[in-house]
Parts: C-alpha cells; structure tokens; sequence
C-alpha cells in the first residue's frame, strides 16, 4: 500500500537531512564544527541532520560552504523547496485571504491542455456561479479564520474560470450526485447553481458525468482531485493540500478515475439527474 502524501513529504525530508549529514561525514568534520562554520548552535545542526527542523536556502547553503560543497546547494535547495511544497496546510495558503489562492493557480489552470476533475463533496471551481462561490468561500472564511476577501476571492474565482470558453482546453469531470444535494447557499442560489451546470455540460469541450446515489461501486467516493495534463495531481483534504507528481502517483489516480468514469451517468441520464435535483429544491 502507497504511503500517505504527508508521509512522503517526510520521508522526502530525510532524504535531504541524510544527504547533508553525508555532505559532512565527507568533509571529515563534526556537527560541532560544522555549527562553528555556519554561525549557529550545535543544536540546529543536529535537528537539520535528523529532519526535526526544515532548512532554509540559506542555511543550505551555508552547510554546502561549510563543507567544502558550495556546487551541490542549487539541487538541495530544490529537492527541499519540492519536498515543502507537497504537503502544504490550508492555513498557510489561506493566511492572508484567499483571493491571493485563486490567482496562484491561474498559470497552471492556463497551461493545462487536459483536465480530469472528481468532486465528491462540492461543485468544481471552474463551474460554479458567483452566487455558489461566495456561499462556499464565506463558510471556508469563517471556519478558516482568514481575513475576509471574499468577494475579490470571488472576482478571482470568476475570472480563473475563462478557461472552460477559451483556449485549447478540455475537461472531463465527474462528480457524485450528493454534489446537487448538497445545500451551498439558499434554494434560489442552488438553482442557479445547477441551471449552469445544465448550461456548460453542452460545451463541446466539457464531459461531465454524474455518479448516481443507486451506481453499483466497485470504487468508494475519494478525496477531491484534479489530474493536469496526466502528471501532476492535486488532492484537497480538510487540513491540506497536496500536490502529487511522482508517476507512480499520478497513474494511481488516472486508474481511480477510470474505474469512477465507468459508473456516472453522462448525457440525458445525467440532466435527468440535475434536473431531479433542481425539483427537489424548496420553493421560495
């Protein structure tokens, strides 16, 4: 069984600690002398060394001086800089808002040619209304504790989305049907909601399928995730984000959506099941 993200992130930084403290056995000092070198106590050199304490690009690099090694800091600087980046916690990407989130991914969102989104718990980003965006990005704000921005946040959802109508761009998404059930905002907001997935499921760019409550599962509901160009995947839990891009990885998730596409519903079926859900709605 494949380790956890958050566990590779760690193991990813005991592969750096183990090449810095390699680095130094090779220059034949000790941590005592190393911690002389580069300025600090003897007691960062050891938390560095046994990954307790993640190094900055400076103290890398200082450690690559102090041993002799200044030629080896620009490829630990970036293992490091990858290893961080994995496993990354909502509250340090949310820190400051989250319009500032939205607009990080507009490069990656414009450079992808090949979307395979799953969603089991809310409308994909790129497809939601205004009206949607700010009833979920209020509830992230409030249970986050983060400045609130979210109408710019929302502005900034809006604008990441002109990806579904221009560009070179396709998107085959599934979603399950609880996704149209669930109640994000008021009825008329859910409505609306739900008349525009009707509205973009017709691009000839877009597939969208539907997992129906009654679909026989050989594949349980997952964590969101989003496939770009079949070679990274990033995956949203409560607490993270993860970003995967070791192959191996990336083709688990590649199966997993194969094995989901070949339950949902597309087409008729699948607006039969939006429009279910749209009836469903209280009246107001």
């Amino acid at each position: 069984m494949s380790s956890s993200p958050s566990s590779r992130a760690q193991e990813a930084r005991e592969a750096i600690a183990g090449r810095l403290r390699e680095m130094r056995l090779d220059a034949g000092i000790t941590a005592r002398e190393l911690a002389v070198r580069c300025g600090w106590s003897e007691s960062k050199s050891s938390r560095i060394e046994h990954a307790k304490t993640p190094p900055s690009d400076a103290d890398i690099r200082a450690w690559c001086t102090a041993c002799n090694a200044p030629g080896q800091a620009d490829d630990l600087i970036a293992a490091n800089r990858q290893a961080d980046s994995m496993y990354v916690q909502w509250k340090r990407l949310q820190r400051t808002g989250l319009r500032r989130l939205q607009e990080s991914g507009v490069p990656l969102y414009e450079k992808t040619r090949q979307f395979h989104v799953y969603c089991s718990n809310v409308v994909p980003g790129f497809f939601q209304t205004p009206g949607y965006a700010t009833a979920l990005l209020t509830s992230i704000a409030k249970f986050r504790g983060t400045p609130d921005d979210v109408a710019d946040a929302v502005t900034a959802r809006m604008n990441r989305s002109h990806v579904v109508r221009e560009g070179d761009h396709r998107f085959a998404v599934l979603i399950e049907e609880s996704v149209l059930r669930y109640r994000i905002g008021s009825p008329d907001v859910m409505a609306a909601q739900l008349g525009h997935l009707l509205s973009v499921m017709a691009l000839p760019s877009v597939s969208l399928g539907i997992i129906p409550f009654t679909a026989p599962r050989e594949s349980w509901p997952l964590e969101t995730f989003t496939i770009f160009d079949g070679k990274r995947v990033h995956v949203e839990t409560l607490s993270a984000a993860i970003k995967e891009t070791q192959p191996s990885d990336v083709a688990l998730y590649v199966r997993a959506f194969g094995n989901l596409h070949e339950i949902a519903s597309y087409g008729a079926d699948a607006r039969s099941l939006i429009t279910s859900a749209i009836d469903a709605l209280p009246a107001t």
